[in-house]
């Protein structure tokens, strides 16, 4: 396995990788993401314009199978900062974790615990961040997607220390499988104290 780190605008030196792989792991359930390049790449922009966005990928050979990114929440889109604002939350104090995707045959040796270290101590390493969140789309127990085996990963969060946080939540668009047109899905956030440090910007 090769391991590789980018921050800000080197990050698109990946985005076809990165891109594809979002596509692939998305399509299950719960996202069932029918996911397209061009999209994906207008949507990494983000990270490539914020100087404190951070990319962590897993390479077997030269294909990628798993990455993470996180970013300022003050850098990502309106729909992701305006739960935060609309508490009267300072963004300016917290990092947003994008996704966290593994392809499934290499699911299950830690790689997951990974993904949360890095970013954590990427977060961490600026010394004026005080919350790391992430959220998670909401479907319906009885979805008919939903597969007979699924597990939420609920269990894992709240053992790296997250908590789900009703009050915020957001919308967002997105075409599900087989269909053409984006339609609007309930997303909770699960956020996370981070210990203070002595480090500054």
């Amino acid at each position: 396995m090769q391991y590789i780190t980018q921050t800000g605008q080197a990050i698109e030196q990946v985005f076809d990788d990165l891109a594809q792989l979002r596509i692939r792991v998305f399509r299950d359930f719960p996202y069932l993401y029918e996911g397209s390049v061009a999209y994906e790449k207008e949507y990494l922009k983000t990270y490539t314009q914020a100087e404190r966005s951070f990319l962590f990928a897993v390479y077997d050979q030269d294909r990628m199978i798993g990455a993470t990114t996180c970013i300022p929440l003050e850098n990502e889109m309106p729909e992701v900062r305006e739960p935060f604002e609309q508490a009267g939350m300072d963004v300016s104090r917290i990092f947003y974790f994008g996704e966290s995707i593994l392809l499934p045959e290499y699911r299950g040796h830690g790689l997951g615990h990974r993904f949360f270290d890095e970013r954590e101590a990427h977060a961490q390493s600026y010394g004026t961040f005080e919350m790391t969140c992430f959220c998670s789309v909401v479907r319906p127990e009885d979805h008919p997607a939903r597969p007979a085996d699924y597990r939420p990963h609920d269990v894992f969060w709240k053992k790296r220390g997250y908590h789900q946080e009703p009050a915020l939540q957001s919308k967002m668009e997105w075409p599900d499988l087989g269909e053409t047109e984006s339609t609007a899905k309930s997303m909770i956030y699960w956020i996370k104290p981070i210990p203070p440090t002595s480090k500054s910007v």
